[in-house]
């Protein structure tokens, strides 16, 4: 079974609500229908209903009478929604007005449907900007306790088995934080072996990436993925997680074997960090383009509930997986 097949299958035991708040974006609708024909994740289309109607009869749509469909600019709990983004921005002084405006944008009302507990997860960004996407989360659900950045994960599927989980290696920050401190890259690295563990279903070996390894170079670049590798192994003392390493002692077993020696991790990492935004986004796209690697993702971590955003020019199908992953991450919370 691969694994977007399993991440399917295991989507379909949690019985997870999902809101979709871009509910008349014409992939976003056939995503839904596949979702919902296949078991996947009970859905929340957020949209004119007029316009949903209309658009299940153009594409034939045979399951979207399964979803339940929210207007919004009239529901039943829009005052309910409303006082409770006052109370949450009460320290911006959010006005009656504004939140009745703000919660009428289906990105902002989506959020707050997994604040309050109506939805498991949201995944957007068909047809919104990434910053579109994440403001409102970052303002209402934010980070888990004790959590100070988000990031970004791509499981990167490998035609060559001997790599990583059986041709599986996760990659990450390849999507938000540009330049994380040895603070934050701890936990960028703690939160993609939980990542690893719920979406991927096995365990991390978790490799600090860096241009040296081990002490061979010397620099505060190095340094910080040193100190980063200590705190992260003080946070999840149950993962195994070693550092600093260069990408080939990483993955290759004998140079890993000859550059860090008595290593459990080196050659045999599945999980990579990258010390920076620029460096992980660099090695997913090349590995995806050079390798012909399939990139699942990114899937976000760090948040106090999952919400995942797409790419603009993403495909149905995409869709489609990035639901099954958020209902994972759901039933890992």
């Amino acid at each position: 079974m691969d694994l977007i097949t399993s991440i399917k299958e295991k989507a379909k035991k949690h019985n997870k609500t999902i809101v979709l708040p871009e509910g008349t974006e014409e992939r976003t609708i056939k995503a839904a229908d596949i979702i919902l024909s296949e078991g996947i994740a009970k859905i929340v289309l957020i949209g004119n209903k007029m316009e949903i109607e209309q658009l299940v009869t153009k594409f034939g749509l045979k399951h979207i009478s399964k979803a339940q469909i929210i207007d919004p600019k009239n529901h039943t709990k829009k005052e309910l929604y409303i006082e409770s983004l006052i109370e949450l921005r009460k320290s911006k002084g959010l006005s009656r007005e504004e939140a009745s405006k703000l919660l009428e944008d289906p990105l902002y009302l989506a959020v707050m449907m997994v604040k309050m507990g109506d939805a498991d997860g949201e995944v957007a960004g068909a047809a919104n900007a990434t910053g579109d996407v994440l403001r409102p989360a970052f303002q209402i659900v934010k980070t888990k306790p004790g959590i100070s950045v988000v990031s970004g994960a791509f499981f990167m599927v490998l035609k060559d088995k001997s790599f990583g989980e059986n041709g599986i290696l996760v990659f990450a920050d390849c999507a938000v934080h540009p330049n994380p401190t040895a603070e934050e890259l701890a936990e960028i690295a703690v939160e993609t072996g939980k990542t690893t563990r719920a979406i991927g279903g096995f365990e991390p070996k978790i490799a600090m990436l860096s241009f040296s390894t081990k002490g061979s170079a010397k620099h505060e670049m190095v340094d910080k993925v040193v100190k980063a590798t200590q705190l992260a192994r003080q946070m999840a003392p149950d993962m195994k997680i070693d550092g600093e390493l260069q990408a080939d002692a990483a993955i290759i077993p004998s140079i890993g074997a000859s550059k860090a020696k008595g290593s459990e991790i080196a050659g045999h990492a599945n999980v990579l960090v990258f010390p920076t935004l620029e460096t992980g986004n660099i090695a997913y796209k090349l590995v995806q383009r050079l390798a012909d690697a399939e990139a699942i993702g990114p899937v976000l971590q760090g948040m106090a509930a999952p919400i995942n955003d797409l790419s603009r020019g993403c495909s149905v199908e995409d869709i489609v997986s990035l639901v099954a992953i958020t209902c994972n991450q759901a039933a890992a919370k």
